[in-house]
């Protein structure tokens, strides 16, 4: 008796006969960004001076389970791409002295049963796949199927998901080595910025329909569709925080209205095709011109912006800018009654009072990742001496919540963030994001001629 379950296909010789037949072989050469493969090369030349005669293994992951057989979108591990210019999902790289061995799942086409079977790597389920020849070919390096990687060697430094064990030193390694971005990488940062923009630009001229309705997530739709046509995505979660939201830091939410008269927190970044990301914030008045206490927290933050951003210079201490931003944002609050202590205990290391308005960092290295090299050491990151090719943003902010009893009662509800992408140069730093304006009636201008 039949217990309802449908034939399976696999067992059926005349269905397997049939499929296996009449195929047309479409094209499937590895749509790589012009350049990627070269700079990979590059990448593994700088790993091979680092750590020479050392054997590295590095893995592209796999994309996360969202429920039972459904997942989420697969994004390439940064380490991995850096070294390759791979993004193919389950890949595996062996590297050593510049040199890399790519084991890759191989493609299921018409004659494989996993052609119609395999949901992850048949064709007739994902579409035309690169054979390992034509990776081989694209790449520049020796391609093997998946199934002949035996595993990491004795002595190996194993990085990206999927090791129990990966190595601290190798993952150390290539967040420094990221730190320095060549020609090619920083062509890509600048196409970032610039997509991003275009899609700020996107943006703001959906508020009337916000307003009317459609609320922060429609804007954020708005921006996540412009970066999923022009580049992979957004390169993180979109912040679209109005009013009362504004000064929550990492609002992603979007689920609230926008309403005339309040403030628009706008944190958005493309990341392009290559996955590397921009990361910009502006602050625009949803109703086109600012009120009197919104603006005196803008130019506030934005005497902030300024003196920070004219810290960036190579030479300099990587938390120049963050002192720079903090000494303008602490007297500014002090002239405004709101620090309980003077400006010098504030700023010591013992008072910190004017960082209850601004709790977080204001910058951090950019790159494949928002939070570009984040396993460096201390020393290396905070601690060290800002270089040229280093990409960073400055992004200084007050926060002043509606429910926060400190403030005066015209300034509850208010944040604004100012938040640039900068590329440190041989003589001090060109800001990538420069096409947008940082002040408050540049926003108001621009903005309304976009709306």
């Amino acid at each position: 008796m039949s217990d309802g379950r449908l034939p399976k296909l696999s067992e059926i010789p005349a269905f397997t006969e049939y499929i296996a037949q009449g195929w047309d072989s479409p094209a499937r050469t590895p749509d790589l960004v012009p350049g990627a493969a070269e700079a990979a090369a590059a990448h593994r030349a700088r790993l091979a001076a680092a750590l020479p005669g050392r054997t590295v293994v590095v893995a592209a992951g796999v994309a996360p389970v969202r429920s039972n057989d459904t997942d989420y979108g697969f994004r390439v591990d940064s380490d991995f791409f850096w070294l390759t210019g791979c993004a193919a999902e389950q890949a595996v790289a062996v590297v050593r002295d510049g040199d890399a061995t790519l084991y890759l799942p191989p493609p299921a086409r018409p004659g494989d049963p996993g052609f119609y079977s395999d949901s992850v790597h048949g064709e007739l389920w994902v579409g035309p796949s690169p054979s390992l020849e034509e990776w081989s070919a694209a790449l520049g390096i020796e391609v093997f199927p998946l199934p002949a990687f035996a595993g990491p060697p004795p002595g190996t430094l194993l990085s990206g998901p999927g090791w129990e064990e990966s190595s601290q030193e190798l993952e150390r390694t290539l967040a420094e080595l990221r730190m320095i971005k060549d020609e090619w990488e920083i062509a890509q940062l600048r196409e970032a910025v610039d997509r991003t923009v275009e899609g700020f630009a996107a943006v703001l001229a959906e508020v009337p329909t916000a307003v009317a309705g459609g609320g922060e997530r429609w804007l954020q739709g708005t921006f996540d569709r412009y970066a999923r046509t022009y580049g992979n995505g957004p390169g993180y979660a979109s912040i679209v925080g109005a009013g009362p939201h504004a000064p929550t830091l990492h609002w992603v939410r979007c689920d609230g209205p926008v309403r005339p008269g309040e403030l628009l927190l706008l944190d958005m970044g493309v990341e392009v095709r290559s996955h590397y990301t921009a990361d910009v914030t502006r602050t625009f008045p949803v109703s086109g011109s600012f009120s009197p206490a919104q603006r005196q927290v803008h130019d506030l933050v934005e005497r902030a912006h300024r003196a920070g951003m004219a810290q960036v210079a190579p030479g300099r201490a990587f938390t120049d800018f963050h002192q720079a931003a903090m000494e303008v944002i602490a007297h500014g609050l002090h002239d405004w009654g709101l620090l309980p202590v003077s400006v010098d205990e504030a700023l010591s290391e013992r008072g910190q009072h004017h960082r209850r308005y601004l709790v977080c960092g204001i910058g951090h290295h950019l790159g494949l990742d928002v939070h570009d090299c984040a396993r460096s050491r201390p020393e290396a990151y905070h601690g060290a001496r800002m270089a040229p090719g280093m990409v960073l943003t400055v992004e200084p902010g007050l926060y002043f919540h509606v429910h926060d009893r400190t403030v005066p009662p015209e300034l509850r509800g208010i944040g604004v963030r100012i938040e640039d992408d900068l590329l440190v140069t041989a003589d001090g730093a060109e800001v990538l994001s420069a096409a947008l304006p940082i002040d408050a009636t540049g926003l108001e201008h621009w903005a309304k001629e976009r709306t």
